[in-house]
This record gives C-alpha cells, sequence and structure tokens, in this order.
C-alpha cells in the first residue's frame, strides 16, 4: 500500500474512533479551552491503534508534546501510526512486528524527550527508566499505569522501596477494569479469535486459564457463542465464583486433555507449559490475551515440535514429535489486537477518559504525592460514569434528602 493510501485509511480508523469516543470528546473540549498541559512533555506507551490515537491527539491538542510507541511488538496497526506521524504531527515511533531491538529503540525515543509525565501499559517505559535511563528519572513527576500486568509488577517495585515517583493505577479504576478487562477483552478476544482462524466457537471445548476481570469476560462470550466453557484457578475465591457463574473448574493438566481452544488471561509466565501440551488433543488453537507473550511458554512448544510453519497470517503450526498438531495464534502475543482491531472504541473511551483525568489530577497533585501506586480517586470514576450515561441519553434516580439520611444515620427508626 503507497504512504499516502496508508495515511488515509489511518485517518479514517481515527475519525471513526474519534466518533464514537464521546464521554473523552467532553473531556477533551474543556482540556483544550484550558490549555491545561501546555508546556508538558508526554511520553506514551500504549497499543498503537486509533483509540489509543485519540487519547494521545487530545492530550497533544490540550498542550502538552507527545511522544508515542506502542506497549506490543505485534500490537500496531500501521495506518495509524503512520497517519500520527504524517497528518497529525504527534511523533510515533512503532510498527507492527517489530524485533526486540527494534522494539526497545522505540520506547528509548520516545524516553529521548525528557519527559514530565509518563502514559505506560505493562510498564516497560517506567522499567527502562528505573534501569537503563536513570538519568531522566529526576525530571520525571508521575506516570499513569494502564494494564493488570504492569500494575503487578509496579506494587512489587514500590513494596521493595524501588519505585522512585507516583504511578496512578488506571487499571484498578471501576470504570476501567469493569468495562475494558471485562467486555473489552471478551468481545475482542473473540474477533481476534475468528479474524485468525475462520473457525467455530459452538460446540467446542473452551479453556480459559484465569478468573480476573479479563477471564471472565472471555467466558462470558464463549458461553454465549455456544462453547463449553472450562476455567483453571489458582485463586480458590475466583474458583468458587467461576463453578457459580456455571462453569467446569480443574486443573490445567486436567482440562487441556479435552481442550478444542484454549485461552490464557492471567498475566503470569508458563501458564501452559510441555505437560500441558504433551496432554493436548492433535488440534488444539492456543491463544493468549494476557499481556505479554510468555503466558503460553513458546520456548517449550518449540523443544516438543519437530517443525513448525505459518498456515494462515496469525496462526504458526507446530508438528510434536508424536506427530499431533498444536496451533498458536499470533505468536502468543495478545491475539486480539495482534490479531484483532482491540477493544471497541466505547469501552476504550471510558478507559482513556480516566488516562486523561489521571494525568491532570498527576499534574495537580504530583509535588505532594510520594513515590508509589495510587487507586485513581472514586470522584473520577464517578465523573466518568456519569459522562457515559449522559452521552448513552441515559438518566438514573437520585436519592431523597430524607434517604440520604436514612443510609447515613445509625439510629433506629431514622
Amino acid at each position: 500500500m503507497a504512504k499516502n493510501e496508508l495515511v488515509e485509511k489511518g485517518v479514517r480508523r481515527i475519525e471513526w474512533a474519534r466518533a464514537h469516543m464521546p464521554v473523552l470528546a467532553k473531556i477533551r473540549d474543556r482540556m483544550v479551552k484550558e490549555q491545561i498541559f501546555e508546556g508538558l512533555k508526554v511520553a506514551m506507551a500504549l497499543h498503537t491503534e486509533a483509540k489509543t490515537a485519540v487519547l494521545a491527539l487530545t492530550i497533544q491538542e490540550a498542550g502538552a508534546e507527545v511522544r508515542l510507541s506502542s506497549c506490543n511488538p505485534l500490537s500496531t496497526d500501521d495506518s495509524v501510526a503512520v497517519a500520527l506521524n504524517e497528518k497529525y504531527g504527534l511523533e510515533t515511533y512503532a510498527k507492527k512486528g517489530q524485533n526486540n531491538k527494534d522494539y526497545y529503540a522505540s520506547l528509548n525515543k520516545v524516553l529521548d524527550m525528557k519527559p514530565d509525565y509518563v502514559i505506560d501499559d505493562g510498564a516497560d517505559l517506567i522499567f527502562l527508566l528505573h534501569t537503563k535511563r536513570k538519568e531522566l528519572l529526576s525530571k520525571v513527576k508521575g506516570a499513569n499505569e494502564e494494564t493488570t500486568t504492569g500494575v503487578l509488577r509496579l506494587r512489587a517495585m514500590a513494596q521493595q522501596g524501588a519505585l522512585k515517583f507516583p504511578v496512578m493505577s488506571v487499571n484498578d479504576a471501576y470504570m476501567k477494569y469493569l468495562f475494558d478487562n471485562r467486555y473489552g477483552t471478551g468481545q475482542s478476544t473473540m474477533d481476534g479469535f475468528m479474524a485468525a482462524t475462520n473457525l467455530v466457537i459452538a460446540g467446542k471445548n473452551f479453556v480459559i486459564a484465569g478468573y480476573g476481570w479479563c477471564g471472565r469476560g472471555i467466558a462470558m462470550r464463549a458461553k454465549g457463542m455456544g462453547a463449553d466453557v472450562t476455567i483453571c484457578e489458582v485463586d480458590p475465591i475466583r474458583a468458587i465464583e467461576a463453578k457459580l457463574d456455571g462453569f467446569a473448574v480443574m486443573p490445567m493438566k486436567d482440562a487441556v486433555k479435552n481442550a478444542d481452544i484454549l485461552v490464557s488471561a492471567t498475566g503470569c509466565k508458563d501458564v501452559v507449559t510441555t505437560q500441558d501440551m504433551k496432554a493436548m488433543k492433535n488440534g488444539c488453537v492456543l491463544a493468549n490475551s494476557g499481556h505479554f507473550d510468555n503466558e503460553i511458554s513458546k520456548t517449550d512448544l518449540m523443544k516438543l515440535a519437530k517443525s513448525k510453519k505459518k498456515v494462515r497470517d496469525s496462526v504458526d503450526e507446530y508438528v510434536l514429535k508424536n506427530g499431533k498438531r498444536l496451533y498458536l495464534l499470533a505468536d502468543g502475543r495478545l491475539v486480539n489486537l495482534a490479531a484483532g482491531q482491540g477493544h471497541p472504541a466505547e469501552i476504550m473511551d471510558m478507559s482513556f477518559a480516566i488516562q486523561a483525568l489521571c494525568l491532570e489530577y498527576l499534574d495537580f497533585s504530583a509535588q505532594t504525592l510520594e513515590p508509589a501506586v495510587y487507586d485513581v480517586p472514586d470522584h473520577l470514576d464517578d465523573l466518568v460514569a456519569r459522562l457515559k450515561l449522559q452521552t448513552a441519553g441515559i438518566k438514573i434516580d437520585k436519592l431523597s434528602k430524607e434517604q440520604q439520611q436514612y443510609v447515613r444515620s445509625w439510629k433506629e427508626g431514622t
């Protein structure tokens, strides 16, 4: 595709997303009018696609200098990356299919701007700042972290006293995880799976590793599409939830024996390893909806295989030494972005509204915050929820003064 055609395609995708993100639009109107980020430098590492572009442009239009890279080598929409550079003047360093060296080179180019704030997804930028780019630490005032995996890593850093600036846990905002993690991941995982394989889901044995909010969303959609769903968990409370939600629950070593499709969504490593792969039946399809490409052990899969070949754009066939065939989607990376287009715009509208508001909150509060991981303030969650209802034309009830007094009172009969 010629460069101008790629730019036009990217612009269309960005403007389509913008038209379906009304909550962020309302926030953007105020931020742009007030130029609240004037003079700031913001480094971003997020999945470089249309919805991310709308967030990055919002911050740029509100006065900041912005640089963007991807947080995953396979999640970039090249048309969007080129359009951001050529049409919107937003420096973007991302290309689909980057090798590890080029991926980190892009992250470093973003950090070369010497940012005041960082917006991260998986904490790669933040880790670089704390390891190989320590010379920039004194300038960084704070960061936002988008996803479960990144928050887990950053909380570990904070507990060990290694974190050097405050970080907002955008992932743990209600208006993020209840909708983005559950409904976004659920739908986009199905989109990615179907785009990659063109296979039916109904009637299949569908195994899901992890019953956090992402796993719940995937399970909900898989069940709704007619699959027989089994959950594998290490958390006893989540395992009970899965059982009471109507799903089979069992250890991975047992679940894989009849699996037609297996999706991992845990945020942990080595969820599916050699013993699991040996127990799988011929033709099992493996996919990952966690952040990094280490949930399904590609090292173990390669050791077991006598051959590997690409059979569809996002499908690799591994023929094991016993003749069994296993299929890995999107090289074990995020199937919903590497093989699909990510979460729906209406879902990311809420998550990225939280991102923009948290950046504003950080800039207002950073000098008073210690280096730690902070929850998103309740009033920001409430604002985004109310804007979502408003833009959807939905009205809700209000408590009367008497009801407000009643729920606050501890006296009998009041």
